[in-house]
């Protein structure tokens, strides 16, 4: 389908994107495709209840609704279908960059943050008829807030202005490319392990009070990440179990 297919609404500013998407749905008046992007998010949702914090118009913030025409047990490699696609796209627009993927939903340039992806899923029954797909990225700041030390923009670490809407549009045919109903549930993960952050490396967790040291190996189809503890010990963490450790 073409990107002409998909249509878009476009706010200034909004509670949450992905807050509008879900009561487009609830009102039967979403379809597949529909995207919705906004300046500015007053309510941005990132992972785990946390605030995505954005300057108006220097951000990329939209929601993508999609009808999964697949099992809600592939739902982890849905999800890494999408992530690969923000890398890819990212990857292509900025090639002197590194651009990885941080378990789960996090996109890594140059080592620090500057997108991330956060899902939400409607199940009616045991069916799964909506995802809403939201999607933060830093794109035009030259200088971010003091408390984000490990963040970064696409203007920051490329040193590329790139057009926020050109980048929207990139990314909506990505992510809803037909290619993604040909490969298996594990063909997606073997991508998204490729891209991987701090793959086959020493990576420090939080655990309560303690500090964890791992050795990051893969993330598996039911989204747990597989890490080497004490060089003799596979762990598979849940997200949330331990909070990562940028110090």
């Amino acid at each position: 389908m073409l990107l002409s297919d998909f249509p878009i609404i476009e706010l200034e500013c909004i509670d949450s994107t992905n807050n509008y998407a879900m009561q487009l749905i609830d009102a039967n008046k979403a379809q597949h495709g529909l995207t919705i992007v906004a300046q500015s998010q007053l309510m941005g949702k990132g992972q785990r209840g946390k605030v995505w914090v954005d300057e108006p118009g220097q951000s990329l913030l939209m929601s993508i609704i999609v009808t999964p025409n697949v099992d809600i047990s592939e739902q982890f490699a849905f999800n890494a279908s999408v992530a690969v696609s923000i890398a890819n796209v990212l990857q292509k627009e900025c090639p002197d960059t590194i651009v990885k993927i941080k378990w789960p939903n996090d996109i890594i340039i140059n080592d620090k943050k500057a997108g991330g992806i956060l899902i939400e899923n409607i199940l009616r029954g045991s069916r799964w008829t909506h995802c809403v797909i939201g999607i933060g990225i830093n794109v035009l700041q030259v200088v971010l807030s003091p408390e984000l030390v490990n963040g970064t923009s696409i203007k920051m670490s490329s040193g590329k202005t790139l057009e926020v809407a050109q980048l929207r549009n990139e990314l909506v045919s990505e992510i809803l490319s037909v290619k993604w109903n040909t490969l298996s549930g594990e063909q997606k993960l073997t991508l998204y392990n490729n891209l991987l952050y701090k793959k086959d490396m020493q990576q420090l967790f939080r655990d309560g009070d303690q500090i964890v040291a791992t050795t990051i190996l893969s993330v598996n189809l039911d989204g747990r990440l597989s890490v080497l503890i004490d060089k003799n010990t596979i762990e598979h963490l849940y997200h949330g179990q331990m909070e990562w450790n940028w110090d």
